[in-house]
């Protein structure tokens, strides 16, 4: 018989460790890219009041004080030391930006946007040299679907349209620029939170593209405080929203898989730009559309995905 004085203590069983769930970085990278489909579409309602390259100085100018109090806010605490990753993403990013924002005056969003993501379907060879991420064998069958369905996308419309290969051949020299930007992010999430990379790389961008305004000869400010809508929007929703899910999902989204799924950025631009520029698509840009769609749910098909 046990006595009173000594009971027997209870065994306490350790709750179980939380889920994780494979999902949730590739549908922050969706979620990041969807909202990314509006850049080229808030850069041209803004050339009224500003050049191609101010537009992204203020998109970065007026997220960074947003990322910063949601950094103190998510995180409590300052954020840490940038590594030498998430610089060099900083300067990718912003160089691929001062380029596509130049290529978008010379060609039609649907073109300018397929072009510069050919750099983010080849991450996953990227990441696969570099960082030793094997892609599973669906996602070559993928990537190709990927490509022809932007391929599609882009140069499926009306034969002789706004198209420019100088437009064109800058968006090619931004899509050099992508694998570099999205390897280095992967990088530096590494002992980075989300939020805080987000926070330094957008404070690079700020610098980088202050100097190509000055050496650009555009002017800095806006006519009238009107001319900030376009910055403020691309800021918000762009910056903060798509550039933030992108980098958070990065952290637990396989660099292949991610380049893939933020393909689907031309899909939202080119149904936006259809009304808005009188771009239209055609059956064969609402197919390539489709492709890409199918394209991204096929890239996450086999084995759960790592998380870092």
């Amino acid at each position: 018989m046990t006595s009173s004085l000594n009971p027997v203590t209870p065994t306490l069983t350790p709750p179980p460790a939380p889920i994780e769930r494979h999902w949730t970085g590739p549908l922050m990278v969706f979620g990041g890219g969807v909202c990314i489909g509006f850049a080229p579409i808030g850069l041209r309602l803004g050339l009224d009041d500003l050049g191609p390259q101010a537009i992204a100085f203020w998109r970065y100018a007026l997220a960074s004080p947003v990322l910063l109090a949601l950094v103190f806010l998510v995180e409590r605490r300052a954020p840490r030391r940038p590594n030498r990753y998430v610089l060099l993403a900083g300067t990718f990013f912003a160089l691929d930006m001062a380029l596509w924002h130049w290529s978008l005056t010379l060609t039609t969003v649907a073109n300018a946007t397929f072009i510069v993501n050919l750099g983010n379907v080849s991450v996953g060879f990227v990441a696969w040299l570099f960082l030793r991420e094997r892609p599973t064998n669906v996602w070559f069958g993928a990537i190709l679907l990927a490509v022809v369905g932007a391929a599609a996308l882009s140069l499926g419309g009306e034969v002789g349209g706004k198209g420019d290969i100088r437009g064109d051949l800058l968006a090619l020299s931004a899509a050099l620029l992508v694998s570099g930007y999205m390897l280095s992010s992967k990088l530096a999430r590494r002992t980075l939170g989300g939020l805080e990379t987000i926070f330094w790389l957008t404070i690079v961008e700020i610098c980088i593209a202050g100097v190509i305004v000055s050496l650009s000869g555009e002017a800095f400010f806006p006519d009238d405080l009107n001319g900030f809508r376009a910055p403020l929007f691309l800021a918000l929703v762009v910056q903060v929203m798509g550039q933030g899910l992108i980098i958070g999902g990065l952290g637990r989204t396989p660099a292949a898989i991610a380049g893939v799924v933020v393909v689907v950025q031309p899909v939202v631009a080119a149904a936006i730009s259809w009304t808005l520029f009188d771009e239209p698509l055609s059956a064969l840009q609402a197919g390539g559309a489709a492709a890409i769609l199918v394209a991204i749910w096929l890239s996450q098909r086999g084995k759960p995905l790592p998380i870092d």
